[in-house]
This record gives structure tokens, C-alpha cells and sequence, in this order.
């Protein structure tokens, strides 16, 4: 039998951590090793923990001391081999987006059903596809269309501050589309100009990209362009090696970010 996937819980709520733990205790195949209350506290702990370092973090986002994005970008940074999930508690918080851009790789409902949270956590574990892919999409198309539309009026502090920031720093590319035509690999890899050098995509794994940018999951790739879910799979983590991303989220963040599609085009 494989190893238990280790989670960690942090949120400054005691009742909901509980709730969580439960939830999760009852898969043989999770395991609950560590909580904190705050983002500060949960940096301190994975460090602690060593070897047994979780492999997914559940994260809240509105914590004191240092909240879920400070620590999303800090547990990232330090542990790339563990993922984190924003817990967020509607489906276009604007802290989500943010959470996306510091490096999570997906965000969750917090009243999200028990079996979904539990298989939530396993398709993060493995890397291998992005929770609930449309309302990804979907969060990524109001803060880019928002960031562009508002201009100034994220204002520091402002309830909306986080995420139009972050669409603000997306290269004076927020929400525009792309020229007509399907770009060429080089010019997807290209289209960030943020110092990393990337290697230029295949025309398949071109099409592939954008079809994870519009929220496919593999199986709908593969009936879109009549491969198997396992050639879809293996050109998903070409993309992801070329482009230098963590996950499939991360990949539909690039495509937004670079000003490749915007929500004109959906």
C-alpha cells in the first residue's frame, strides 16, 4: 500500500480545521499531519515537520498576522514539491485570483461536499489536473476584465485591492485579446516577458494549452482533437516543462497573464 497524501490545514477558524480533519481522517488515503491559524504559524510549522512535510496545504486566505497569499507565495518558494489549495467562500473571492498568481493549484468552496474536498485533494497530490477548471476560468475572466475596466479604483486597502493588483501587474496585457489566429509555439513561449527563458511549444501542444485555458478537462482534449486521454496527459506535462509551470492552473494563468486570450474571445 503507497503512502498516506499528508495535509495540512490552515485556517483561523478551530471549528472548520475540525470539520476539515474529519472529513479527511476518514480516507485511508489522507492524512492530516499538521494545523495552524495563521499563515505565519504555518510556515513555521512545515518547516518543523522535516521529511514529513505535507503534500497539499488547504489554505484560507483572510488570517491574521500573515494571510494565505503571503503564505501561498512563501510555501511555494520554499517547498516546491507541496501544493497548496485556496479555500475561499464564494466562487469569485477576489483574494482567489491573487492565490492563483502566488503559486496555488486551485481553490475550493469552503462548504464544498465532503467527497469533492477529498478527491480535491488527491488530484492536486498528483499534479495531474486542476479542481473544478471553469470556475477557475471564470475567476480569471472577471478579475482581468475588472482590472482593466476600474483602472484606479483598487486603492490601497480597498476590498477589492488584491485582486486588481494582481491584474494590474499582468504586463499591460490585462484582458486583451489575442490577434486573430492561433499564435505560433514561439510566440506562446515568448509571451511573457518575465526573464525566464522558455522552449517553444509543438502545434499540438499549442492547441492542447488553449484548451486547458478554456477549463477542458483531459478527457474533453482528447474528444476535441480524437487522442487518448493519456497523449493528452504526457502533452500537458511537456507544456508544463517548457513553459516552467507548476500545474495546469499555473498554465491557464500563463495564457491570461501573456495577453494570449482574454475574456473578449469567450
Amino acid at each position: 500500500m503507497s503512502e498516506p497524501i499528508k495535509v495540512m490545514l490552515v485556517d483561523d477558524q478551530h471549528l472548520l480545521r475540525m470539520g476539515f480533519r474529519l472529513i479527511l481522517e476518514g480516507e485511508e488515503d489522507l492524512e492530516v499531519v499538521a494545523e495552524a491559524a495563521d499563515g505565519a504559524e504555518a510556515l513555521e510549522t512545515i518547516d518543523s515537520l522535516g521529511d514529513a512535510r505535507p503534500d497539499v496545504v488547504l489554505m484560507d486566505v483572510r488570517m491574521p498576522r500573515m494571510d494565505g497569499i503571503e503564505a501561498t507565495a512563501a510555501v511555494v518558494e520554499r517547498w516546491a514539491e507541496t501544493k497548496v489549495i485556496i479555500l475561499t467562500t464564494f466562487d469569485l473571492d477576489e483574494y482567489a485570483f491573487s492565490g492563483l498568481q502566488a503559486g496555488a493549484s486551485a481553490f475550493l468552496l469552503k462548504d464544498v461536499e465532503p467527497a469533492e474536498l477529498a478527491n480535491a485533494v488527491r488530484v492536486v497530490a498528483s499534479g495531474d489536473a486542476v479542481v473544478a477548471p471553469r470556475i477557475t476560468q471564470r475567476l480569471l475572466e472577471v478579475y482581468l476584465r475588472q482590472g482593466n475596466a476600474t483602472g484606479g479604483l483598487a486603492q490601497a486597502g480597498g476590498p477589492d485591492a488584491p485582486a486588481l493588483k494582481a491584474a494590474q501587474q499582468l504586463d499591460g496585457t490585462q484582458a486583451r485579446s489575442a490577434a486573430p489566429g492561433t499564435p505560433t509555439g514561439a510566440q506562446v513561449s515568448a509571451a511573457l516577458s518575465d526573464g525566464i527563458t522558455r522552449e517553444p511549444l509543438t502545434a499540438r501542444e499549442t492547441e492542447v494549452l488553449f484548451a486547458v485555458a478554456e477549463g477542458l478537462s483531459n478527457a474533453e482534449i482528447a474528444s476535441r482533437f480524437f487522442l487518448s486521454e493519456a497523449t493528452v496527459k504526457t502533452h500537458v506535462r511537456r507544456i508544463l516543462t517548457k513553459l516552467q509551470l507548476r500545474d495546469r492552473v499555473q498554465a491557464v494563468v500563463y495564457v491570461y497573464q501573456s495577453g494570449l486570450v482574454g475574456p473578449e474571445q469567450q
